[in-house]
């Protein structure tokens, strides 16, 4: 070493030890600056610098050793308590080991001795997984207890290799399938399942940084470079350490929210059906004439279909009621909203005919209202018809719109024919709008104007609501939200035009009569 050769460089292994304390205590250990030493990784454990500090041979009782490493570290003797060779002053107990060299003594836990207090402990947690084991299955006899016992000894390998713990000084202790301690030689702890490693720019590999696995993807190991994504039928759990299966969703008829629903439907389709018995038991009566008693009842027939058709939309998507969901409703709601504009064309047109010279009464009566109301949905069926024979609607799978589940849904197949059946139905009701707006001052004894100029404005302003109601839901509240539409247009034309008529008749009768309606 005195010669200082260059380029070469000692390396000492981990179990390279100074066993001698003359030599530890005489030499200069500085002759060894300049190599490099492997250390088995060791950790600090609380209160050991402590303890240590605190020990000398006149509180350790029963512990001879202390005497001899008393006598060899400080030099001196205990005249009463003289082992081998020691020779020096009298001991007074008050020496203190932290004044020691630290070559020759260690105030903190070296590696040998921190792998030994490792091992006594991964020991003892076995034999308690095993005492645990021989609790739960304690044998009916004793003899078979003691040969239960015998084998559970001797498969005391079986639980240190299933051992997993954190010591006191926090690291933990576990073995890998080969029944290795893990290695332990980075600067960063094993990063747990649920995160992933970002190496640190500048540093060395093994010194890294643990972050947590982003939105939607998860680790089931330690120490992942990356995480990953579950099948589109799982989903991450909270920890993102493991895939959770999705669950399935639809809108049933069992939730609280399908019954809801199906309660409603089947409310206003019941009010419906009494208020359209109601016209016929009536039929001959002055109101229910003056108001086209062909158009009422086709009215009340649609909306009676109208509140109905909600029903295909609940329950699992199936292919039927999957071409049958948008179409009737499309159309048996343009048969309604014609109806309304046929309703309104006919008592503009009959009060323009009273003019004198009018050319009008030849358009009045039971065929143009007959031929707006299937003209008109006859473009309505076109339309679907179309839509049918191109892209038709069909069952299908959203695994990707909600994260924990797997939406049952009906595809519109084109979104395109979606949105023109819905304009088309809003183009009629603001023409029926439009004409029943400028004919509401018209005089009343004949006049449905003011009634269904409010209901259009009811029916456009659920529809127009529905669009961004509709875009901004996912799975079965995308679905309740237009059967809400459907229900809620229904009643605004079902409440509006029919419940000042069905008041008359059946709590007012002496006022549906012939002189009441033209005296006004």
């Amino acid at each position: 070493m005195k010669t200082n050769v260059k380029g070469i460089v000692w390396i000492f292994t981990a179990q390279f030890q100074f066993i001698s304390l003359a030599f530890q205590r005489d030499w200069d250990a500085e002759i060894f600056n300049g190599g490099i030493s492997f250390r088995i990784h060791s950790n600090n454990l609380p209160g050991f610098h402590e303890y240590v500090e605190d020990r000398n041979p006149f509180n350790a009782e029963g512990d001879d050793f202390i005497w001899d490493f008393w006598q060899q570290a400080f030099g001196c003797v205990f005249p009463h308590h003289i082992l081998g060779d020691a020779k020096g002053d009298i001991c007074t107990g008050k020496e203190r080991v932290e004044n020691l060299p630290a070559s020759l003594f260690e105030m903190t836990v070296q590696g040998l001795s921190y792998s030994i207090y490792n091992a006594v402990h991964a020991v003892a947690h076995a034999l308690h997984a095993m005492f645990l084991r021989r609790l739960r299955h304690p044998g009916m006899v004793d003899g078979r207890r003691e040969k239960l016992q015998k084998q559970q000894f001797g498969q005391l390998h079986h639980f240190l290799r299933a051992v997993s713990f954190n010591n006191s000084a926090g690291d933990m202790v576990s073995f890998n399938q080969n029944g290795e301690a893990q290695p332990l030689s980075v600067c960063t702890k094993n990063c747990r399942a649920g995160s992933r490693k970002k190496v640190k720019e500048g540093e060395p590999f093994c010194c890294y940084d643990c972050i947590p696995c982003p939105e939607g993807k998860m680790s089931i190991q330690e120490d992942m470079s990356d995480c990953d994504k579950c099948s589109d039928k799982d989903y991450p759990s909270k920890n993102r350490d493991a895939c959770i299966p999705k669950d399935i969703s639809f809108l049933s008829y069992e939730e609280p929210l399908g019954i809801s629903l199906v309660c409603f439907s089947l409310s206003f389709s019941l009010i419906t059906a009494l208020v359209l018995g109601t016209f016929m038991k009536n039929h001959d009566t002055p109101i229910v004439i003056a108001n086209n008693r062909s158009l009422t009842y086709i009215l009340l027939i649609s909306l009676l279909l109208c509140f109905l058709s909600a029903l295909l939309f609940l329950g699992q998507p199936e292919k039927v009621t999957c071409l049958l969901q948008q179409t009737a409703f499309g159309i048996i709601f343009s048969v309604a909203v014609s109806c309304v504009l046929a309703k309104t064309i006919t008592v503009v047109l009959a009060f323009m005919a009273t003019k004198p010279g009018s050319r009008m009464r030849r358009w009045v009566g039971k065929g143009l209202a007959n031929t707006i109301v299937l003209s008109c949905s006859f473009v309505q069926a076109v339309i679907c018809t179309v839509w049918l024979a191109t892209f038709p609607p069909f069952p299908d799978v959203d695994s990707y719109s909600v994260d924990k589940e797997i939406i049952l849904e009906c595809n519109e197949g084109s979104v395109v024919m979606f949105y023109v059946v819905l304009s088309y139905m809003g183009f009629l009701a603001i023409i029926s709008f439009i004409v029943a707006f400028l004919a509401r001052k018209l005089p009343d004894s004949f006049n449905e104007a003011k009634f269904i100029s409010f209901s259009m404005l009811v029916f456009c302003s659920v529809w127009l609501s529905f669009i961004p109601s509709y875009l901004s839901t996912k799975g079965k509240y995308m679905v309740a939200v237009e059967i809400f539409s459907i229900l809620a247009s229904g009643a605004g034309l079902l409440g509006c035009i029919f419940s000042p008529k069905c008041f008359i008749i059946v709590f007012r009768p002496q006022l549906n009569n012939r002189e009441q309606l033209i005296r006004k």
